[in-house]
Parts: structure tokens; sequence; C-alpha cells
């Protein structure tokens, strides 16, 4: 498809600019924020595939200084989060022309975007003259202060802001501790959904879109439960480092028998023809209440032996 130069330009500085206001949302909205980061990759993973890789890395390139310039590296935190948010937008694509397995491409994608933030973190606490546990650390109890003076800005009762402030150290303390696990989790999902939502737009506006098959029977691999019932068999241990390690490991893997939940979820409500607005109101229920969350990855997790869709009778 042939692009006019004149077209090339009004696509960069479209891209730049939806990309921007989007991170600035994601950062400013107290509440719908962090959902709203969900499509800070998606005007970049557009733009990668329609203008190319170069121009794809300008646009990255150019929106990160922007939201330097507009927050200041006092803020270095949110900025680092913002960038590794858009790489997901830049990778994504790189790994969408090598053709694999829908498993490899969220984790190869995954991945590098872990990979790049460990060395944005090694690169901090090295001009900072500091451990990247103590980085971590600081920028930590910086996000859960900022947090509490949200809270307070919000008319948040005395008493509860008082309970809030006390347990400060505790907070920080089992965060800390299960950073690795959060940190890939929530990028697993990022990946995730990405993936999801460029695949119905890159079909609608006729660009190249691996063929994954029909996700909502997608299924994780029979091997991950041993990993799930070790991780759990591990909280039985009285160290406090072995109980740390199995609750990093069940929080991934609780993220990953999400996606298997979902796929069932979504594979009934096709086969139910619920409609669009359903299942919408559905999907942002599970969203929004926990006790939903946690019965959908119960039915991820449980899947391995029910078979909830009979998918294995159809194989075999």
């Amino acid at each position: 498809m042939h692009i006019t130069r004149d077209q090339i330009y009004k696509d960069v500085i479209m891209g730049i600019a939806i990309t921007a206001i989007i991170s600035m949302t994601a950062l400013y909205l107290t509440v719908m924020g962090p959902f709203v980061g969900l499509f800070v990759p998606l005007p970049i993973l557009f733009y990668r595939f329609k203008l190319g890789r170069p121009l794809g890395l300008l646009i990255l390139t150019a929106v990160t200084l922007i939201m330097i310039s507009a927050v200041g590296w006092k803020s270095v935190g949110a900025v680092a989060f913002l960038f590794e948010l858009s790489l997901v937008g830049l990778i994504l694509p790189e790994v969408f022309e090598m053709n694999l397995s829908v498993e490899k491409t969220v984790g190869i994608t995954t991945g590098v975007v872990l990979t790049t933030g460990a060395m944005m973190l090694a690169l901090y606490s090295l001009l900072s003259a500091t451990s990247p546990w103590d980085a971590v650390s600081d920028l930590l109890e910086k996000s859960v202060k900022l947090a509490l003076a949200m809270y307070k800005e919000m008319d948040t009762s005395k008493e509860e802001m008082g309970a809030l402030a006390e347990s400060l150290d505790g907070i920080v303390y089992i965060i800390l501790r299960t950073i690795p696990a959060i940190v890939i989790a929530m990028t697993l999902f990022v990946v995730w959904s990405n993936l999801l939502f460029a695949r119905f737009m890159l079909r609608s506006k006729q660009l190249f879109c691996p063929d994954f098959g029909r996700l909502n029977r997608w299924r994780a691999p029979e091997p991950l439960v041993w990993i799930a019932i070790a991780s759990g068999g591990l909280l039985l241990f009285g160290h406090p480092g072995m109980k740390m390690l199995g609750i990093n490991g069940l929080i991934v893997i609780m993220m990953i028998y999400f996606f298997q939940g979902i796929a069932i979820v979504s594979f009934y409500f096709e086969k139910k023809q619920f409609s669009k607005a359903l299942r919408a109101l559905l999907y942002a229920l599970i969203a929004m209440q926990q006790l939903l969350l946690l019965a959908v990855i119960a039915v991820g997790f449980f899947d391995v032996w029910i078979d909830f869709r009979r998918t294995r009778k159809v194989e075999s």
C-alpha cells in the first residue's frame, strides 16, 4: 500500500498525539488510570504495522520525551512504567511477524519487556549509587505515600487514614517481596490484553495479524498444574523465604489460569449468543468484583480435570 510523504507526516504526528494523550490520561486519572493504561501500546502497535519499524520507534521515543518534559525526572518511576507499556506496542508486532504460537508470542514479548525493565532498573541504581533493592524500595514507598495522599483528597475518614498510615511499613514489606510476581503478572496481562485488542484492530484495518485460531478454546499447558501445586505446597513450610517463593509462584500461575478461565467464559458467551452489550457488562462485573475474578481463576484451574468446554472430546 503506497502512502504519500504528507500522509506519513500526519500519521506520525497522530500516533505521537494519541499515545501521549492516553499516557497522560492514565497517569492523572486516579480510579480509571490503570484501565486507560492498557491502551497505551495500541497506537504504537498500529502505526508500527502501518509505517514500519523506524517510525514506530520514532513515535515511542517522542512520546517518552514528551512524558519526561511533562512530569519531570522526579516522577521517573511513572515515566519508566509508561515507557514499558509503550514498549509492548513496539515488541508485539516484531513477534507477530515471527508467526509463532500464542504462548510463544506472549512469552517472548513479556520476556523482552521484563528484561528491558530490569536493565533500566540496573542503570537507575547505578546512576543513583543505590542497590536495585533500595531503588525499588524507595520508588515503592513514594508510590504508597502518593496513594495515601490521593485517599486523603477523596475525603477518607481520619480513622481510616490513620490505619492506612500505620500499616504503611507492612504494605511496603509485603509488596517488596512479591513485586517480582506482581510485575510478571501485570506484564502478562498487558501483553495478553493488547494481543486481543490488536487482533480486532489489525483485521478491521486489513493489516497483517497472525492466525492464533479460536482463543476462547485456549488452555494452559497441562504440566503447569504441577507448578501451581508445588507453589501451594511451599506455603506449608515455616521458613518465610519459602512461603514468599510460593506466594510469588501462585501470583503468576493465577494470572495464567485467569486467561484460561476468561477463555471459558468467552466460549459460553459465544455459545449462548449473548449480545455484545451484555458481554461487556458481565466482563466489567468480573473486573470489578474480586469474588467473580477468583471464580474465573478457579474455573480455569479446574478445567484441567473437568474440561468445561469438552475440547478434549472434540480433539480425540
